[in-house]
Order: C-alpha cells, then sequence, then structure tokens
C-alpha cells in the first residue's frame, strides 16, 4: 500500500548546486526504484538553523514529497544518514492529514450548496428599526 510522505533534509551550507542535483538524483531513483512516485521536489534555500548541528549554524533547507511504502521510507533515511554532506532529515506521512482535509473540504462544500440554493420567501422582511447609540 502506498502512502505520501513528506522527507525534509538539511545539507551544509557550502554544498555546491551539482552535488545537491546529484544527492537529489540519487534519491529519486531510490524512490523510482522501489515502486514508488516523487510528486514535488522543492530547494527552499540557505537558512539560519536554530541551533548549531555538526559546527553548522546555517543549511540547505530541501523538501521531497513522494508516495512509496514505510520500506521504502527506511532507505531513504538510511541513505541520508550515512550521507557525509546531509545534516539533519526528518520524513513524515502526510495522507492521513490530506484526507483529514479533504473531508473538511467537502463538508465545506456542501453546506455552501445547501446555503446557496435559493430560499422561496414566505412573506417580504420587514426593516429593523435602526440602532442608534
Amino acid at each position: 500500500m502506498n502512502r505520501t510522505y513528506e522527507l525534509m533534509f538539511i545539507v551544509r551550507p557550502d554544498m555546491t548546486e551539482e552535488d545537491q542535483d546529484k544527492l537529489v538524483s540519487t534519491l529519486e531513483t531510490a524512490v523510482a526504484s522501489s515502486g514508488g512516485k516523487v510528486k514535488t521536489f522543492e530547494k527552499m534555500g540557505k537558512r539560519r538553523l536554530a541551533y548549531t548541528v555538526r559546527r553548522f549554524h546555517d543549511g540547505l533547507f530541501m523538501l521531497l514529497t513522494f508516495e512509496g511504502s514505510g520500506g521504502l521510507v527506511h532507505e531513504l533515511e538510511r541513505r541520508l544518514r550515512v550521507s557525509e554532506p546531509v545534516i539533519k532529515f526528518l520524513s513524515m506521512r502526510i495522507d492521513e492529514e490530506q484526507k483529514r482535509l479533504d473531508k473538511i473540504k467537502a463538508i465545506r462544500d456542501s453546506k455552501r450548496k445547501a446555503s446557496a440554493a435559493p430560499a422561496t420567501p414566505a412573506e417580504p422582511a420587514a426593516e429593523a428599526p435602526a440602532v442608534t447609540a
């Protein structure tokens, strides 16, 4: 069963663009070879870290969203753990949250359709007197 995951990882701030692309392509290849599918990849840029990690104060943040199994997540985490330029990483399952948001949206849309239906006026509404303070 394929689920949707987000994998946020931070690499060294002095990592070259070419090395970043190599790392990302190896992760995307790992996803594809294990039957998963990369949905999006986003380079979020250089940001200041909340605390020093391995003598680094800044890092390049990257976000990979993909569909796959739990075994795929373990494999990607293993690859990131042994990759020297990776400072930190975090993977999170997001499909349950997406289902919840879709359900809320469907309920909201059905309420809008119900309130948008034209009501038949029984009697003309009288104007309420203006309240002055």
